[in-house]
């Protein structure tokens, strides 16, 4: 377990020369069994057209070159065949470590957030406390609006944008249109009323916009 912690990610260079390699092991082993079966054809062809008496000789005095180059043959496609089992393995690993660190990550975000938000609830808590309940509804007021400006920007700061249409041309990919209605000052097609504001993170929509739209004059 400390082992895969301390290990750097790979770069993307990294893995594009990793991927190259495990491709090129498999295409070598190809290769080398294709060669084997070629040479395994031009022996057994060699061996259909020698003379009948030929042919009976023992098969230890068979012509030592072709038993050399089919042997080198077999022992080059065993290695490629090594090698590229290997690479798999290593680049099952690298898969298996890649998604454990990339789960990590993402739960250290989540605590992080998650402990931000936390003081947000503490902060409801002690507001509700008996012993801290304001007679002036104006004092709690004001401090329930601390408390929201802090949770704001906790959402904020985690990357999270409202998205609040008002006046804005009506757009299917961020609103949701929940009925139309005349409008004597908004054009057609554009939002009157927003009745319930959408949310998106960086660039992913996690909440379209509930809106009323103008239906012209």
């Amino acid at each position: 377990m400390a082992e895969d912690k301390n290990e750097q990610e790979p770069t993307a260079e990294e893995k594009a020369k990793f991927e190259q390699d495990v491709l090129k092991a498999a295409e070598d082993a190809m290769k080398m069994e294709a060669e084997a079966n070629k040479a395994d054809e031009a022996q057994a062809e060699a061996a259909a057209e020698q003379p009948a008496e030929t042919a009976d000789q023992p098969a230890d005095q068979a012509p030592e070159s072709t038993e050399s180059a089919e042997d080198v043959l077999k022992a080059e496609l065993a290695a490629a065949n090594d090698r590229n089992l290997r690479l798999m393995a290593e680049f099952d690993n690298f898969r298996r470590r890649s998604a454990k660190e990339q789960l990590e990550l993402i739960e250290t975000a989540n605590g992080k957030l998650l402990e931000k938000l936390s003081e947000v609830q503490d902060n409801f808590e002690r507001a509700f406390a008996s012993e801290n309940k304001a007679q002036d509804l104006e004092a709690f007021e004001k401090g329930m609006q601390m408390i929201y400006n802090q949770f704001a920007k906790i959402l904020t700061d985690a990357g999270l944008e409202q998205i609040d249409p008002t006046g804005a041309e009506f757009d299917p990919n961020m609103h949701e249109a929940l009925m139309q209605q005349p409008s004597e000052t908004v054009p057609e097609g554009h939002v009157v009323t927003v009745f319930q504001k959408g949310y998106k993170l960086k660039n992913k929509i996690l909440k379209t916009a509930k809106v009323i739209v103008s239906s012209g004059k």
